[in-house]
């Protein structure tokens, strides 16, 4: 039984009643609905009313699109929803996960980096105001996961380190600050915890292996601490933990160990039990392999509720999903005691929001509040303070280089190094989440031009030797590995080199660097000892397990505008005007990056 009065939902009587009242008053249909989230695939009206209207959804989560077309859907959905809904967003940086014009205010690691908690506080409060202006009213955030292994290819910058009492500290400041906004919600994620594994859930198993002990003094740690003070959900990954899993089941075998969607050891033992979290669940996306490759789709849905989850990500095909949860329910697998309660969790959580007590037209706000609060210039300043504070010199070894001045450095040569693969997912993200139509080699050239400097961006043989091919001429590419410039002249281009690194921090499966490999060329900073070398990680904090012998490496956590206006002014100032603190281990627990 739930209890709705207690934390973290503290109904009143009448809110209990609307809740009861609800579900007696709901079809067979309606309480299956109530179980899924839907990830939009059209901002049609249509579709919109047709989701609600015959699949009778609980939540939504949508893909990106500007504020205004994003509000519009939310208010059709509301109005036209016989049961208010949830509506989440990925406000794990900024209000840009809620809407494409919304401003990003800084990667995780980016304010782990400052050691400054209230930045996680000014990011919950701005990213999720600007995500309630357009009817939002949940984000999949804060990211709980502490980063252990820096080869973990999911989690990168969505974290606030790798030390326990930092991310607890930050976590719950970013929730503190999401509660400023009436009625908006958090859902922390990754349950049981992610960082561990070099493994990618989105395309196989992921493992958090730790013990009992290791998990209860680490992630254990921040999801209390969360639970303690209030967190209304927590998303479950698709990770197994198998210490735990065994401390509630010591007689299951190996190939029975479930990830925590699947696993009732984990969400009903470890979550409710002993953290004592009475809060909703839900499942993480539910492409991801991690979930799909355990059972078949048809099974896997309903024992996702079975196992003690509340809510379902997401619909792959609609009709054939709720008539898997459907069968799922009358054939036993969901029974009328798991169904009731997940019903009251998901219904107590909107009570908690507030909506049951709104007109349906009074849910989203007016487009007015969205006009002054998305994108609005108090934020983009917190977003630039951030900047300042988290931009960080990791490494200094020629503490003659800096700073960083016209006439010392007259002609600065950027070398733009991206990623042997950064996936779909991670090219995705880093379209959406910051940039622009230029590149960010083209964009620190263009303002380093504008401070005095002579930039130009280091065009490779291979690139000279493509636009050869594209104009018809024929090229030979032995000459591609064979050919070489003497290190006299090569110097004698400019007077020093920045090495620009910009891999994104998560959603790929790869995250290094990829070089060319041309002879005497510049793609490869080998040069670092015959001029001056900076190099610069825009993205992923791991630079120096690729680059080693860099003599001056610098983490900016983004490529933003207001990011690379720091940067150079940092530059251009000398060591002392670097104020952030690496929140990772950035030399990757190697010992020949210190060198």
């Amino acid at each position: 039984m739930v209890d709705m009065k207690a934390k973290p939902f503290y109904l009143s009587d009448e809110d209990c009643k609307w809740v009861e009242d609800t579900i007696a008053g709901m079809t067979k249909e309606e309480k299956i609905g109530q179980l899924f989230f839907n990830m939009g695939a059209s901002r049609e009206e249509e579709y919109l009313k047709m989701t609600v209207d015959q699949y009778h959804i609980g939540g939504i989560r949508y893909n990106p699109a500007p504020g205004a077309a994003v509000h519009e859907q939310n208010r059709i959905l509301q109005e036209n929803s016989k049961i208010p809904l949830i509506i989440a967003c990925n406000t794990e940086n900024g209000g840009n996960g809620a809407c494409t014009d919304g401003t990003m205010i800084g990667q995780q690691t980016k304010i782990g980096a400052t050691r400054d908690a209230k930045y996680a506080y000014e990011l919950g409060r701005m990213a999720n105001k600007e995500a309630a202006s357009i009817g939002c009213n949940l984000s999949f955030a804060p990211v709980s996961d502490i980063l252990y292994n820096w080869e973990n290819p999911v989690i990168g910058l969505r974290t606030y380190g790798n030390d326990v009492e930092r991310v607890c500290e930050m976590t719950k400041a970013y929730m503190d600050g999401a509660h400023t906004n009436e009625g908006f919600c958090c859902a922390a994620k990754h349950f049981p915890g992610d960082g561990l594994d070099f493994r990618d859930q989105h395309v196989a198993n992921s493992i958090n292996d730790m013990s009992c002990e290791e998990w209860d003094a680490s992630f254990g740690k921040v999801y209390q601490n969360l639970i303690d003070n209030g967190l209304e959900a927590i998303m479950a990954g698709h990770i197994m933990q198998p210490a735990y899993t065994r401390y509630f089941n010591p007689d299951i075998k190996d190939e029975d160990i479930m990830p925590a969607t699947l696993s009732p050891e984990l969400i009903e033992g470890l979550l409710r039990k002993k953290l004592g979290f009475n809060g909703m669940v839900l499942t993480d996306a539910s492409h991801m392999v991690g979930l799909t490759c355990c059972m078949k789709r048809s099974e896997m849905l309903p024992r996702t509720i079975a196992a003690g989850v509340d809510m379902f990500l997401f619909f792959n095909e609609m009709d054939e999903d709720f008539a898997s949860m459907m069968a799922g329910y009358e054939n036993g697998i969901i029974t009328e005691e798991r169904l009731n309660d997940a019903l009251h969790r998901i219904l107590a959580l909107k009570a908690h929001m507030g909506l049951h007590k709104k007109a349906k037209t009074k849910i989203v706000p007016p487009v007015e509040v969205m006009e002054q609060t998305v994108g609005c210039e108090e934020h983009k300043t917190m977003a630039k303070e951030i900047s300042d504070k988290g931009i960080t010199l990791v490494k200094y070894k020629d503490e003659d280089v800096l700073p960083m001045l016209p006439d010392r450095y007259k002609r600065i040569m950027i070398v733009s190094v991206g990623g042997l693969s950064a996936g779909v997912m991670g090219t995705m993200m880093a379209k959406f989440m910051g940039g622009g139509k230029k590149s960010p080699a083209e964009r620190l050239r263009d303002k380093l031009i504008e401070k005095g400097f002579d930039a130009f961006i280091y065009e490779s043989p291979l690139d000279k030797m493509a636009k050869e091919a594209a104009a018809g001429g024929k090229v030979d590419i032995n000459m591609y590995f064979a050919g070489k410039t003497p290190i006299e002249e090569f110097v004698a281009g400019q007077d020093l080199i920045i090495t620009l690194v910009d891999i994104p921090g998560g959603f790929q499966p790869v995250a290094r660097p990829g070089f060319g490999m041309s002879k005497g060329g510049g793609e490869i900073p080998w040069y670092v000892f015959e001029l001056p070398v900076i190099v610069v990680g825009t993205g992923q904090p791991f630079v120096l397990a690729d680059i080693p012998q860099a003599r001056t490496y610098i983490n900016t956590y983004d490529s933003d505008d207001q990011t690379f206006d720091a940067l150079i002014e940092k530059l251009m100032t000398g060591k002392a005007a670097f104020k952030g603190e690496d929140p990772v281990d950035a030399y990757c627990g190697l010992w020949d990056t210190h060198r």
